[in-house]
């Protein structure tokens, strides 16, 4: 136990020692938190539109003044052909263009019924299909008033039944995107800050040639490793504390669950990511190389955890994948406690195959560091 102590206040000066290295350890990933926070939404706003009106009619301009009321609109340009749309959303200059027929206004009173022209430039699908919905639910809207202003008198008296429907949103109640966002995007800082520097951490040794004198001496294998690793798991839950501060005190975010049951997931968690890193850096000649390695798996372990795409909506093959992704695991257990005040038993499954993550990735670890005494 005197040598395990004696290695980690050993790293603990020497990552104290480094002011170079404090504030990215702790200042930028916190930083990180409060952009990404802001900036990683899949809310649309200020969608680039512009109409073609061939009617001139009071009915017409009264659609374009709802398209104008909404927030999610912005109303830049009236085009006199379908040319000069083409041209502008060619040049990325609109996003939505709504085409209003000739005689619009006629129709509806004669037929009682008419088509648009809806244009999208679908070139992020996922983004096309929101403007869709946008746009469908401001004319359902605009539909449904037209409807009762051009009723006849006699169709009036005749009050139908009206069913309406209350919606209960539950866990996220101001559907606020950032209630959604933050605990993911935490989890992603706790996890890149513990894999780069456990990864680039023997490999260090190796570097400056102590890693060979290390192995000399009478050192354990599992005294040297837990006494390297050990920084790094405080350092990891030290994220966490300052993360869900400014979690709640920047954005609000509820924190309905335990913070014991967090703290206790988290500190299982860490330990695969430290293990993940150590075993990158048995196998690295230099941090460059541990660097390389890290980020290749932290890209594929971020795109597969669900944080940004649905697990759901991913191939078969690739949700087959994600159950070797710890980050998965992660981001539903912090989703699950923060917001839906789960208890132990709920995120059972997925603290069980934690767990099992943790002691197959440290007994690899482990195993794969070389020393001879």
């Amino acid at each position: 136990m005197k040598t395990i102590g004696y290695i980690i206040q050993k790293e603990f000066k020497q990552i104290f020692r480094n002011k170079g290295m404090l504030p990215i350890i702790f200042i930028l990933p916190l930083v990180q938190l409060v952009i990404l926070a802001n900036a990683a939404t899949f809310e649309i706003k200020n969608i680039k539109f512009a109409y073609i009106d061939n009617d001139h009619s009071t009915t017409s301009r009264e659609l374009i003044e709802k398209f104008d009321a909404s927030t999610f609109f912005n109303v830049l340009a009236n085009y006199s052909s379908v040319k000069q749309s083409n041209s502008a959303m060619l040049n990325g200059d609109v996003d939505v263009v709504l085409e209003i027929p000739s005689y619009f206004e006629r129709d509806l009173l004669k037929k009682k019924h008419n088509n648009l022209g809806l244009t999208i430039n679908a070139i992020d699908g996922a983004t096309a299909g929101v403007e869709s919905v946008y746009v469908n639910q401001i004319i359902q809207s605009f539909n449904k008033n037209l409807r009762i202003e051009l009723m006849a008198a006699p169709d009036l008296l005749a009050k139908p039944i009206n069913i309406t429907s209350i919606p209960s949103f539950w866990y996220n109640e101001t559907l606020n995107y950032k209630t959604f966002m933050v605990p993911g995007i935490l989890v992603l800082l706790v996890t890149m800050i513990t894999l780069f520097l456990s990864g680039m951490n023997i490999v260090r040794e190796k570097e400056i040639g102590t890693l060979e004198q290390i192995n000399v001496t009478p050192i354990k294998k599992s005294e040297f490793i837990i006494g390297k690793l050990f920084p790094f798991w405080v350092i990891g839950m030290g994220l966490l504390t300052i993360g869900l501060i400014i979690a709640k005190l920047i954005f609000d975010i509820p924190i309905v669950g335990s913070l014991a049951l967090m703290y206790a997931y988290t500190s299982i968690y860490i330990f695969v990511v430290l293990g993940i890193g150590l075993f990158i850096s048995n196998y690295t000649d230099t941090q460059q190389q541990a660097m390389f390695i890290a980020w290749f798996f932290m890209v594929i372990f971020i795109l597969m955890s669900g944080l940004f795409t649905p697990i759901e909506s991913m191939p078969q093959w690739a949700q087959i994948i994600t159950e070797f992704n710890p980050i998965k695991y992660f981001v539903e257990v912090m989703r699950m406690v923060m917001l839906k005040g789960s208890s132990f038993n709920d995120i059972l499954p997925q603290f069980l195959k934690t767990v099992l993550y943790a002691l197959v990735m440290n007994a690899l670890a482990v195993w794969s560091y070389k020393k001879t005494n």
